[in-house]
C-alpha cells in the first residue's frame, strides 16, 4: 500500500514537473517598419489650460461668461468659413479652430451655467460633422492627413469630456451628429435610430478594453466593434460581435445593453457611395450574410488579429469581412501598432498582427458617417482612470518592464486549459478562452491584476486631489498619478 502511495506521489510530482516546463514556442509578429506612434508632446500646454481653468474659477462669473461668449463667436465664424469652403488637412484654419476650442474649454468648465456646456457639446457635434464630410475628399492613407484628422476629432472629444468631468449636473448621454440616409430596416438603441448594417464602436468596462482602445499608434476611445442586423418585417435588431470568451456570437438588444458599455458610437456607410447607390440594401445584405454565417458555424475568436483569414475573427473583422465580400473595404487606412511597449503588452494576449483593424480607427474612415454618440456620464471618470493607468503601464513596457506572473501555477492552468479544450469540443465555453494558451492566460490575469492595483492607488490619489484642490483631476494629472504608482518611474 505504501509503495502505491509513493508511486502515486512520484507520478504526481513527475507530471507537475512536466507541466511546469515553460512554453518556448516562438510567435510570429507582423508589423509595419515605417509606422510611428502619434505623440501630442504638449504637456506644458495642458498645464497652461489647467491654470486658465483655475484662474477662471476665481474670476468674476460675468467676466468669464463675457470672454467665453467672445471666443465662441470667433469659433462660430471660423467654423462657418470652413463649412462654406473646401479645405485641406493642411489648412491652418483647422489648427486654429482646434486651438480655439482648447482655449474655450477652461472657461466653460469654470462656469456654473450648465447651458454653456451644452452649447460646447453642440459646437463639437457640428464641427465634427463638417470635418468628417470634408475628409471624404482627403487621402486618409497620407500620414499628415491622418494626423490632422486624428488631432481635431480626438482632441475635441477629449476636450469636451474634460469639461463634462467638472460638471455635477446630468448631461444628455446622446449626442446626435448626422442621420445618414439609409434604405435598410431600422430600430432604436438607447434613443438612437440605427439601421441594418450600421457599425457600433464601443468601449467596455474591462481592463483589456482599455488596453485595446489605447494600444494603437493613434490612441483612441473605443475597444470593440459590433455589426447590427435588423430583421425585415419584424424590425427586431440582432448585434453580431466577436467575444474573447466565446468567439462570434449574436446578441439581442437587451443582452447588448446589459453588457457594460462606457460609451458607443453608431457609424453608417455613406448613402452616396457608388456601391450603395447601385444597391441601397447593400448594408443590410452584408449584415444578414454575417448573421447567417454566425448561426451556421462556430467562429472562434482571432487573438492574432489577422483580418485576411476569416476562419477565426476578432471584433473588427466581423464587420470588415462581410462588407469586403460586398465590395466595400472598411478601414481604408489600416491600423498600425509600432510602439515596442504596446506590441509587448498586446502580445501578452496572443496578438501577432500589428498592421490590423483597430476599433478606434474606424471613426476616421471617410466612407462612414458618425450618426450619434452615447456615453455613460456616470462612468466617464472610470473611463479616463482606466485609460490613464494603461498609459502609465505602456510607459513602463516601453522601458522594458515585463508582466510578472506566478510560473508555479502553470501546471494548474494547463490542467484548466485541458478542461476548456474538452468543453470547446462540445460547444461549451471554458475558463481559458479558445485560442489562448495556459501561459498567455496566466500573463493576461497578471496584467489585469496589476492594472487593478494601479487603478485603486490612482483612484485614491485622485480623491485626495479633488478633496485638497477642489476639482476633478484632468486626464494628464491622472496619468501622472498612475505613473507615480508604477515601479519604473
Amino acid at each position: 500500500m505504501k509503495r502505491i502511495v509513493l508511486y502515486s506521489l512520484f507520478g504526481l510530482v513527475f507530471l507537475y514537473g512536466i507541466l511546469l516546463i515553460p512554453d518556448t514556442s516562438s510567435i510570429n509578429i507582423e508589423s509595419e517598419g515605417n509606422a510611428t506612434p502619434f505623440i501630442w508632446n504638449q504637456d506644458e500646454r495642458w498645464e497652461e489650460l489647467e491654470d486658465q481653468f483655475l484662474l477662471a474659477k476665481k474670476e468674476d462669473q460675468f467676466v468669464v461668461d463675457l470672454e467665453a461668449a467672445k471666443q465662441k463667436v470667433q469659433l462660430e465664424i471660423l467654423l462657418g468659413e470652413l463649412k462654406d469652403t473646401d479645405f485641406s488637412p493642411e489648412d491652418p484654419r483647422l489648427e486654429e479652430f482646434l486651438n480655439g476650442f482648447f482655449e474655450l474649454a477652461p472657461l466653460v468648465a469654470a462656469l456654473p451655467d450648465h447651458q454653456e456646456k451644452r452649447k460646447l457639446l453642440e459646437l463639437y457635434s457640428r464641427a465634427r460633422l463638417i470635418i468628417k464630410e470634408e475628409s471624404v475628399n482627403w487621402d486618409i492613407n497620407d500620414p499628415e492627413t491622418r494626423i490632422a484628422l486624428y488631432k481635431v476629432l480626438y482632441g475635441m472629444r477629449a476636450t469636451v469630456e474634460e469639461v463634462l468631468l467638472q460638471s455635477k449636473e446630468e448631461i444628455d448621454p446622446v449626442l446626435y451628429v448626422k442621420d445618414e440616409e439609409s434604405a435598410t430596416p431600422s430600430t432604436t438603441i438607447l434613443g438612437i435610430k440605427v439601421h441594418s448594417g450600421d457599425l457600433l464602436v464601443s468601449r467596455g468596462g474591462a481592463e483589456v478594453s482599455a488596453l485595446i482602445s489605447r494600444g494603437n499608434d493613434y490612441p483612441g476611445n473605443f475597444s470593440h466593434v459590433a455589426l447590427i442586423y435588423v430583421e425585415e418585417g419584424t424590425n427586431i435588431p440582432y448585434i453580431i460581435e466577436a467575444h474573447i470568451e466565446r468567439g462570434v456570437d449574436i446578441a439581442n438588444l437587451e443582452e447588448y445593453i446589459q453588457d457594460r458599455k462606457l460609451r458607443f458610437m453608431a457609424l453608417r456607410p455613406r448613402f452616396d457611395l457608388k456601391k450603395i447607390q447601385d444597391n441601397p440594401m447593400l448594408p443590410h445584405i452584408a449584415a444578414k450574410e454575417m448573421f447567417e454565417e454566425a448561426k451556421s458555424r462556430h467562429i472562434p475568436y482571432d487573438f492574432k488579429m489577422n483580418f485576411f483569414d476569416h476562419e477565426a475573427m476578432f471584433c473588427s473583422e466581423v464587420g470588415s469581412s462581410t462588407y469586403k465580400n460586398n465590395g466595400i473595404q472598411l478601414w481604408q487606412s489600416e491600423s498600425t501598432i509600432s510602439s515596442f511597449g504596446v506590441v509587448k503588452l498586446l502580445n501578452t494576449f496572443s496578438v501577432e498582427n500589428f498592421v490590423t483593424q483597430m476599433p478606434s480607427d474606424l471613426e476616421y474612415d471617410p466612407q462612414l458617417s458618425v450618426v450619434a454618440e452615447w456615453r455613460n456620464s456616470e462612468a466617464l471618470f472610470d473611463d479616463h482612470l482606466y485609460n490613464a493607468v494603461i498609459d502609465a503601464m505602456l510607459e513602463c513596457a516601453e522601458k522594458g518592464e515585463e508582466i510578472e506572473y506566478n510560473h508555479f501555477l502553470l501546471p494548474v492552468v494547463r490542467g484548466i486549459k485541458g478542461v476548456s479544450v474538452v468543453k470547446n469540443w462540445f460547444g461549451g465555453v471554458g475558463p481559458v478562452p479558445e485560442g489562448m494558451s495556459a501561459t498567455q492566460a496566466l500573463k493576461s490575469d497578471a496584467f489585469i491584476n496589476r492594472h487593478e492595483e494601479l487603478k485603486m492607488e490612482t483612484r485614491e490619489k485622485a480623491q485626495e486631489f479633488e478633496k485638497e484642490i477642489g476639482y476633478t483631476p484632468p486626464y494628464w494629472e491622472l496619468v501622472k498619478m498612475a505613473s507615480e504608482s508604477t515601479s519604473c518611474n
